[in-house]
């Protein structure tokens, strides 16, 4: 387990958030980007094998540059590079902005940033819907998914994820360009997922002291196209007492999603600003587990040197 790197990464996250304010730096999960687009540029085609060409080949160049820097005999260089595949404060930072002002057309364009739904049109309540969506999802995407794989697998294991995750939501759209394309990154996110997103749901309902989250989520989640995104956002929705979900603009096309949870439906700022506020618990509580972890790891490491000295 890598408990250690993993508090040193998400301190760094809480702190810098993705470096954005570094002028001269490019984000690693950028250069992901820059390689999808290149791979669809160069050799597109409206065939599944393709999209596993594209997935496949982006997955061994990252595992052969991640693993030469996993060599890197040091903690501290090993959290920072471990932070980029986190984005639990530039999340926070994002969705409030959204709300940060009552200019509607302000509001609209920032979470049309977010999001891939049309938000031309979208009310207040609307966008106030889309962002804690958007919020929920992400929070297993940026946040609880890369801290699994971390601590599971190391360095090498975060940014996999976060290929794979990157490759989703490049090309792993239900359309007429993406729909074979995209087909194989899109299964294999849902696989990376499927234990994360149900550790967020929980975690959701265990930090909103919600009975009902924790007892409904999976029932509303389920109803999700994408079972995985649904499951967090079923869990915000019951926690907030909101109504989530529903038909919903995409590409010009209405999608007639389900609803997630019974509570109200017009939402205002306030259930915004409450649905990203659970980053604060939520810090301490993942800060709190790490440090339980790494002192775990430091008493089981401490009696396996004893007993090998005994035997010795």
């Amino acid at each position: 387990m890598f408990f250690e790197v993993a508090l040193i990464a998400y301190i760094i996250d809480m702190i810098f958030s993705e470096f954005q304010k570094f002028k001269y730096f490019k984000h690693p999960i950028i250069f992901m980007g820059d390689y999808i687009s290149w791979f669809e540029k160069k050799f597109y085609k409206d065939s599944i094998f393709r999209g596993f060409l594209l997935t496949l080949s982006l997955l061994f160049v990252v595992y052969i540059i991640v693993s030469i820097f996993a060599l890197i005999d040091n903690i501290f260089i090993q959290g920072l590079l471990a932070s980029f595949t986190l984005s639990s404060k530039m999340l926070y930072d994002a969705v409030k902005d959204v709300i940060s002002n009552d200019n509607i057309e302000d509001k609209r364009y920032k979470i049309s940033m977010l999001v891939s739904r049309d938000t031309s049109t979208l009310s207040n309540s609307a966008i106030n819907k889309a962002s804690i969506e958007t919020y929920a999802e992400n929070l297993s995407d940026g946040v609880i998914a890369p801290l699994f794989y971390l601590l599971c697998f190391g360095l090498v294991g975060a940014y996999l994820y976060k290929a794979i995750n990157t490759l989703d939501s490049m090309v792993g759209y239900r359309n007429d360009k993406y729909e074979k394309f995209g087909k194989f990154s899109a299964r294999l996110d849902d696989v990376a997922n499927y234990i994360p997103s149900r550790i967020t749901a929980l975690i959701i309902a265990l930090l909103f002291f919600s009975k009902k989250a924790f007892l409904e989520f999976y029932k509303y989640g389920k109803k999700h196209e994408s079972f995985n995104a649904g499951l967090p956002i079923s869990a915000f929705a019951l926690a907030l007492n909101v109504k989530l979900g529903g038909p919903t603009s995409y590409f010009g096309k209405i999608k007639n999603k389900p609803f997630f949870g019974d509570g109200k439906e017009n939402i205002e700022n306030s259930d915004v600003l409450k649905a990203v506020s659970f980053k604060y618990a939520l810090d301490i509580f993942i800060i709190i587990v790490l440090i339980l972890g790494v002192l775990w790891w430091l008493m089981k490491s401490g009696l396996s040197n004893k007993v090998i000295c005994t035997l010795m």
